[in-house]
């Protein structure tokens, strides 16, 4: 009993581990606590997916295992924003060596869907929705190349829980079940889709009405099974290639057989002696970097969190390393791309020289570096052994469901990934077959000293600005990860002109000033999930080998603490 309540400490500070004397302190910045324990730790965006993680690390086994666990249950709670159908990226931290591992699970387009195929068809624009958006889905096989590399239990074992809970059934949170609620017109368009994911082929589930996906239920049992081989060669295949072909789509039986995910060597830069990394291209990951290299010429713990001042810089960083990565992110298979320029210090240097420290910059143009010639979910894990891993799986559009198509008899949607192409061949995004598009989600890693932070924040072209937002609370500002995660954020998700949306948590006087300085604001509410997205992180001690994790209130989740090294939960 001891070991379990010891497992269960939970902090009671806004300012981090070693600030207990402020426990009997009345103000608090922050409005929920970490969860702290001396073994493993899960956080992501709905409960039952936290307490499954956490079951899973009870039952021996590790963060890789648990992150896995938990991914296949957002599958089923949050259907429109991940799932089998969608793309995958992680890092992944192996205490024995102290190596991080990158993954990208990112999918390829249909080798038959090219821009002259879809201008033979009428269209001249990559949609964004519908059966030319799809591309191969990489979840799977990311799970699979993950667990065979790092797991301690089969793929079996871990999707266990989550083939019962899509039998019995599942409740939705609260901002799921609003998201659910926007999909139904899209939904109903589609008779599969509508049998699949509205009650009665009528409405979404409201809030406390039971929701089933006995079809998700199968695709899981054919996974656990036959392993990855059921998703791009057995019987989950022929029912995507049957789906398609119903749709007129491009995909044959080759596109999902050769399709391998694969490991990549993350990038990352120093901001303010704490590395920070990223995963490289095609991922958006390399803006989050060059921002805070932006940033880390501005004494911005000075300005004071979330002035007038500090919000500026940070706005005019994001605008700067957006429009360069726009201009030459892509598919490294396909263009080179000058990664090691764009986070470079020098560059970041000779960058912010453009910010003006009096005035908005309205009309920001990429720069060229050395070397050259939302809907989405994410979630972490940490287990005993300082094992991490920082997950973000999505289906990609915001309007939900991804594609659209639903894979008749499969219980999953198929991304919409594809419509990120282009059609302009002078871009290095544009559509080719096997070509993987340039991707929004990202994973996130920090790192000093004994410390490691594994964390993400979803939300489309939110996710780098969200992330440097993240690294400076804690490294300019002292933060906890809930506080860090908390606090008050911006969001540009254009890439031209002025405006900028904001919590109205930034007080007024501060707003004020922007608008002063030319940016034009856009308020939102307290605590904005749409815009700012939601996220989580937890962390690690080495030195005292304590488990931190955070949960965004923006979202549905929490964090968990698994209960002893032995004691099995019950749910």
């Amino acid at each position: 009993m001891k070991r379990i309540l010891a497992a269960l400490i939970v902090a009671c500070c806004a300012i981090g581990p070693a600030s207990a004397q402020d426990a009997g302190a009345q103000d608090r910045s922050q409005a929920r606590s970490m969860v702290i324990s001396q073994y493993g730790v899960a956080a992501s965006e709905h409960p039952l997916a936290s307490r499954i993680a956490v079951q899973i690390l009870e039952q021996g086994g590790n963060a890789v295992d648990a992150a896995v666990a938990a991914n296949a249950a957002m599958g089923l709670t949050a259907p429109m924003s991940n799932g089998i159908g969608g793309d995958l990226f992680a890092i992944i931290y192996e205490a024995k060596s102290g190596k991080l591992y990158g993954f990208n699970g990112s999918g390829w387009a249909p080798a038959s869907l090219t821009p002259e195929f879809l201008k033979q068809h009428g269209i001249d624009k990559m949609p964004k929705r519908g059966i030319h958006s799809v591309t191969v889905p990489g979840t799977v096989d990311a799970w699979d190349q993950m667990l065979a590399r790092f797991g301690s239990k089969t793929l079996a074992e871990v999707l266990a829980p989550s083939i019962a809970a899509a039998e019995e059934g599942i409740f939705p949170g609260e901002v799921v079940e609003g998201l659910w609620r926007g999909s139904v017109s899209t939904l109903r368009e589609d008779p599969v889709a509508a049998r699949t994911y509205l009650i009665g082929g009528d409405h979404a589930p409201r809030l406390g009405e039971l929701f089933r996906n006995p079809d998700l239920a199968w695709s899981y049992r054919q996974l656990a099974q036959h392993g990855r081989d059921a998703f791009y060669k057995g019987e989950i295949a022929q029912r995507i290639l049957k789906s398609s072909a119903a749709k007129g789509g491009t995909m044959v039986a080759a596109d999902l057989a050769d399709y391998r995910g694969e490991f990549a060597e993350p990038v990352s830069t120093l901001y303010r002696g704490w590395t920070v990394t990223e995963l490289p291209p095609n991922g958006q990951g390399i803006a989050a970097l060059e921002m805070l290299n932006i940033l880390e010429t501005f004494p911005i713990a000075s300005y004071g969190h979330n002035s007038a001042r500090a919000l500026h810089a940070m706005i005019e960083a994001k605008k700067l390393a957006y429009a360069d990565m726009l201009r030459y992110d892509a598919d490294p298979r396909f263009a080179k791309i000058p990664t090691e320029g764009l986070i470079s210090k020098q560059f970041a240097q000779q960058r912010a020289t453009q910010i003006a420290s009096d005035k908005a910059n309205c009309d920001v143009r990429f720069a060229k570096p050395p070397g050259v010639g939302a809907d989405t979910i994410y979630l972490s894990t940490v287990d005993r052994d300082g094992n991490m891993v920082s997950l973000i799986q999505s289906n990609y559009v915001s309007l939900g469901f991804g594609s659209g198509v639903v894979v008749d008899g499969g219980g999953f949607a198929l991304q919409n990934r594809g419509g990120l192409f282009t059609l302009d061949d002078k871009d290095p995004n544009v559509l080719a077959g096997r070509k993987r598009p340039v991707h929004t989600i990202i994973p996130g890693f920090l790192a000093k000293g004994d410390t490691r932070i594994a964390f993400g924040i979803m939300g489309g072209w939110n996710q780098s600005q969200a992330h440097a937002q993240f690294v400076s609370n804690v490294v300019d500002f002292g933060m906890n990860i809930q506080a860090a995660m908390e606090a008050a954020r911006f969001s540009k998700e254009t890439f031209a002109g002025c405006d900028v949306q904001i919590e109205d948590r930034v007080p007024a006087e501060v707003r004020a000033e922007l608008t002063r300085l030319g940016h034009d604001v856009k308020l939102r509410g307290a605590f904005s999930p749409a815009v700012m997205g939601g996220g989580q992180a937890v962390q690690r001690d080495f030195a005292a080998k304590v488990n931190y994790g955070a949960s965004d209130p923006r979202k549905d989740g929490d964090a968990a603490a698994q209960m002893g090294s032995g004691a099995v939960a019950t749910h």
